[in-house]
């Protein structure tokens, strides 16, 4: 399974999860829970999980024993101990909510509640798809999105007209018909499912990223996605970056494509700006490698010092490598970087084996930087 499609995956869980959803709800009925619910949310994406934990307590309270309390501790695992690794302690915990919440959710024998009960189900499935795509459990991902399919079908007889829901139609209605397009293999899987609209798509997802009630963020993320790898539109892309670091600016992961989006327009003096002056020992060690990574890329592209920029390239690429795929991303810049610089020194064998590398790490190889 690759990158693009695993972010589709848990962009669709949340979605599917966070929409208001007008009929035979439960919790989400309850303006009061579902206020909860979105202050917790948000509290986790900007990184704040003592915040999380106190809003997460009035939760259970109000609702003991539902799916939801145990997906939004799962998404709080997920997050806290962001990259979660198979070998990290906490997976354990994710993976139990994450099946208890699934659980709890398909025991649900009251069709009053079914919708809501569906829709905490997909965001689980939809979280635990993610977590052993990024571990290559390849093993576990296969029985899951097998069994995955009838419940996501399902979800179609509780859509509404909402600006929430208008995140889930633009997904579907884009990548329909970009997905292939881009990766001819899968063109034969692609006539399976009805045609969407490429331009459809991204108006419903720019409406939710103006109008939604709770998946701005989410609408946001993925809009700059596509406009970065699938768009080629820098500018467009850069908008909603920095959009997602003005809502959650303690977020390393929206702080990090911020800056690799000024380094792509050549926005140097800004980009560096942004970058955390934290020495290494401080911070999470993932973000960490990546801020050195992109500290390699102005040195070379702004300064033009790439003896220093090597320097970087090279620590980024050892404290990286420990994140396995989670990593690739940014350890293909870096390797673009060193072939850039080998190319530079005359190394042309030595430039070879680094683009070598770099190409086979990338999933979008024309976000290289060598321009």
């Amino acid at each position: 399974m690759t990158q693009r499609f695993k972010i589709i995956l848990k962009s669709i869980g949340l979605a599917l999860f966070l929409c208001s959803v007008p009929v035979n709800a439960q919790l989400l009925q309850d303006t009061a829970a579902l206020n909860l619910v979105k202050k917790d949310i948000d509290y986790i994406y900007n990184m704040k999980f003592a915040n999380a934990r106190e809003v997460y307590t009035k939760i259970t309270n109000s609702y003991p024993g539902h799916p939801i309390v145990y997906l939004l501790r799962g998404i709080m695992t997920y997050w806290e101990n962001y990259p979660l690794l198979h070998t990290s302690p906490s997976h354990d915990s994710f993976e139990e909510d994450m099946r208890q919440c699934i659980k709890l959710s398909e025991a649900n024998n009251n069709q009053a509640y079914e919708a809501e009960y569906l829709l905490a189900d997909l965001c689980a499935r939809g979280m635990l798809l993610t977590f052993y795509d990024d571990n290559d459990l390849i093993m576990e991902v296969i029985p899951l999105t097998t069994s995955t399919y009838k419940h996501l079908r399902r979800a179609f007889d509780f859509t509404a007209v909402s600006a929430d829901l208008n995140y889930f139609t633009g997904i579907y209605n884009y990548y329909r018909e970009a997905y292939p397009k881009i990766y001819p293999v899968y063109k034969s899987l692609a006539l399976l499912f009805p045609r969407g609209d490429l331009e459809k798509g991204l108006k419903e997802l720019q409406s939710a990223a103006v109008n939604s009630i709770v998946l701005r963020a989410e609408s946001c993320f993925l809009l700059s996605w596509i406009y970065l790898n699938y768009e080629n539109k820098l500018q467009e892309s850069l908008f909603y970056c920095k959009t997602l670091n003005e809502m959650y600016p303690e977020n390393d992961l929206y702080l990090a494509m911020y800056v690799r989006n000024l380094l792509l327009m050549k926005k140097y003096n800004e980009a560096e700006k942004l970058i955390p002056a934290l020495p290494e020992e401080q911070g999470n060690k993932f973000f960490q490698a990546q801020y050195i990574i992109l500290k390699g890329i102005i040195q070379e592209k702004r300064y033009h010092d790439n003896n220093l920029a090597l320097q970087y390239y090279n620590n980024g690429l050892s404290n990286i490598s420990l994140y396995g795929k989670y990593g690739n991303e940014y350890a293909a810049y870096a390797y673009f970087g060193l072939s850039r610089i080998a190319d530079d020194n005359g190394e042309k064998h030595t430039r070879k084996i680094y683009r070598k590398e770099a190409m086979k790490l990338a999933d979008f190889k024309k976000i290289n930087f060598d321009k």
